[in-house]
């Protein structure tokens, strides 16, 4: 076996987990639902066939005011149970186990009916929450009990309280957010009976052999919060409470350190609860940023937790405990953890989705089903749209040509993880590599397709998959050769000057400033130097985790412009945009909003800003400002009468969004 420690079963005592891996919480919006349990459990049971250990659902709320939103998932009366156990049941039929989260969301709530351990607002909601009075609290403590009887009920097989993340719990222990002075809070220990209570009370509930996992804050990266000494004090009391693991949780959601991105190094963490070793004797999950087999296992070869929690992984790949079991790591489809259809979805209340894999929590409804007729199709393009559309094409049995006219598949993707914090994109290609020769497509990479080459092979349908090209500006002097579009810089690898203007403020925009300002090797791949960079203290002994953060200095001058007015970067995904931003401040990178651009010649860029004119003496110019549809070949083979498909970013060009590219491929395939 390749992975013998990540295999290994885990006696609980009164049960094993057959392997150390925990499909963690996470919220996907069919929790809110009843209407949605069936796909649910479908999600899940998918999931459990895949071989996961032991899986957590997404946060269930003990009351109303715990929801996270109006009418969120709750577990509070005897007939919600039903629903749930379609949960368990679906689990259960595949050899699985699972335990629901119960999550009270506090000044986290989006609604105002939310409530906290003292009155202070969150930076994240709109609304103040209601101080709980000690009968509230006391009430508050009966409902987690209720709620984790009546999950016993519905046949779960454990429940994990959730203590971190800036939720109810976590309010409670941190000064930050309680400044009780009754029975509640004024003291370190007066602030930790809230959720030692909680555990002592559930575990007499439901008895001895039932899973209780606690989620603790093990790193707050917020002012005012925690010491290494009061979580240490916390974690025995949870064990003496009762609790049967303890899994580690990772900054507030209002701290502004990222913690779950892309950039963020594999086992960021891992030293956080490699410290909690040896405090308790409870076994000690580890979390984020663990996406691969070979992590997981120096994790656990190591010593540093007894297992490892991975949520958005098995969300890119339901398979990938059995594909690791099997020695097939490289067939794993790899989160590149870009947040763009899980987190961002969610925040948006729509369904949590994949961009590499479009039927997670869809697996009901995008069927991938065998062709009753077989046929010959071409796929032209081996960008994500293309890959995606000729592999689910020839997994269904269809004879699958793929032309393009580079030598490599990828696409734009192949410039994307040039970018520093994208280099997980490759594990996208690569899955896609072995993808591809599995299924029997037959590549024909640096052939240029034309209607006449795709007219003589006989295909039943073409897929144009040709993708963008970019966008150039008619200004004066954009003829000069210090004058770039993007695909210079990254494909062709164009020399840059060291002061730059980058036109064009969007998500290319933001990933070409981080290009050009970071320097070797990416903060993604040394930890060091991202905590660095980030103000990160692993080793706790700041309260929080929290230092002054050391960025190095950028490798070259940059400024970002757009035309339009207000704050760049606005329109970029909800819960990573805030992080691009963030670094090109920290690199500091010149923003400038409600920009005319007059013309470049030697002296630099001739600009207009509020009626004002202004040069910016820069050596290199760099366009990014937006692309066009690449129809040249979709539109001489519509003319010829073959019948054609388009789709990605021949279809739509914006922003070069692989989300929707890989779900239309992948949908349309599964419906010719």
């Amino acid at each position: 076996m390749d992975y013998p420690h990540l295999f290994a079963p885990l006696d609980l005592g009164f049960t094993t987990l057959p392997n150390r891996v925990l499909m963690g919480s996470m919220h996907t919006g069919l929790e809110d639902r009843a209407s949605d349990y069936d796909r649910l459990a479908r999600y899940f049971a998918d999931r459990a066939r895949g071989g996961v250990g032991l899986m957590v659902t997404g946060g269930i709320a003990p009351n109303i005011e715990g929801w996270l939103k109006p009418f969120g998932g709750r577990l509070a009366m005897p007939w919600h149970v039903g629903r749930h156990r379609k949960l368990t049941a679906a689990t259960h039929a595949e050899g699985g186990r699972i335990c629901m989260q119960i999550l009270h969301g506090g000044r986290y709530s989006y609604h105002p009916l939310q409530v906290g351990a003292s009155k202070i607002k969150s930076p994240i909601t709109p609304f103040t929450p209601r101080a709980l009075s000690p009968r509230g609290v006391e009430r508050t403590i009966r409902d987690f009990v209720n709620c984790a009887k009546l999950a016993q009920d519905a046949g779960y097989d454990g429940i994990e309280i959730m203590g971190s993340e800036g939720y109810l719990i976590n309010q409670f222990v941190a000064a930050r957010t309680n400044t009780r002075n009754d029975e509640w809070g004024g003291s370190a220990e007066k602030r930790m009976r809230f959720p030692i209570e909680i555990v002592r009370r559930s575990r007499a509930a439901v008895g001895a052999n039932f899973i209780i996992i606690y989620r603790l804050s093990m790193l707050d990266l917020v002012n005012d919060a925690q010491s290494w000494q009061e979580i240490v004090q916390l974690a025995k009391a949870i064990e003496a409470a009762g609790a049967t693991i303890i899994n580690t949780g990772i900054g507030w959601h209002e701290a502004r350190v990222p913690t779950i991105v892309t950039s963020v190094p594999r086992g960021a963490f891992v030293a956080v609860t490699r410290k909690l070793k040896g405090e308790v004797s409870l076994p000690l999950i580890t979390t984020n940023r663990i996406n691969m087999p070979e992590v997981a296992e120096r994790i656990l070869a190591s010593g540093d937790a007894d297992m490892v929690s991975m949520a958005r992984p098995l969300l890119a790949d339901a398979d990938w405990v059995n594909k690791a079991r099997a020695g097939k790591a490289d067939r794993i489809n790899t989160c590149i953890a870009c947040n763009q259809a899980c987190l961002d979805h969610v925040f948006e209340n729509r369904h949590a989705s994949c961009l590499v894999n479009p039927r997670a929590c869809h697996e009901t409804e995008l069927v991938i089903t065998a062709a009753t007729v077989r046929k010959r199709y071409a796929v032209v393009g081996a960008g994500p749209a293309g890959l995606a559309a000729a592999t689910t094409l020839a997994d269904r049995g269809h004879r699958v040509t793929l032309y393009d006219q580079s030598s490599e598949i990828g696409g734009q993707f192949n410039m994307a993880k040039r970018i520093p914090g994208k280099e997980e994109f490759a594990e996208t290609l690569r899955y896609f590599g072995h993808r591809l020769a599995d299924s029997g497509v037959e590549l024909r990479l640096g052939t240029r397709a034309d209607v006449a080459a795709l007219g003589s092979e006989g295909f039943d349908a073409v897929i144009v998959a040709t993708g963008v090209t970019p966008r150039m500006l008619h200004t004066p002097g954009f003829d000069d050769p210090r004058v770039l579009s993007y695909i210079d810089v990254l494909r062709d690898n164009k020399p840059v000057g060291k002061r730059v203007a980058i036109i064009g403020a969007g998500g290319i925009g933001f990933d070409m400033g981080e290009f050009l300002v970071e320097g070797a090797p990416s903060p993604t791949t040394d930890i060091g130097r991202w905590a660095r960079e980030w103000g990160v203290d692993l080793t706790i002994e700041h309260r929080g985790g929290l230092i002054e953060a050391k960025p190095e200095p950028a490798e070259r001058e940059v400024f970002l412009l757009q035309r339009s007015e207000g704050r760049l970067g606005a329109r970029l995904n909800k819960t990573t945009g805030w992080v691009h931003r963030a670094t090109l401040k920290a690199k500091q990178v010149k923003m400038i909003g409600g920009v005319s651009y007059e013309r470049f010649d030697d002296a630099g860029l001739h600009i207009t800003v509020n009626g004002k004119t202004q040069t910016l003496a820069v050596d290199s110019v760099v366009v990014c400002a937006g692309q066009e549809p690449n129809r040249t070949l979709a539109d001489a083979l519509i003319a010829a009468g073959v019948p054609t498909h388009v789709i990605g970013g021949a279809d739509v060009a914006a922003e070069l969004d692989a989300k929707r590219a890989i779900a239309q491929g992948t949908r349309l395939a599964a419906d010719l």
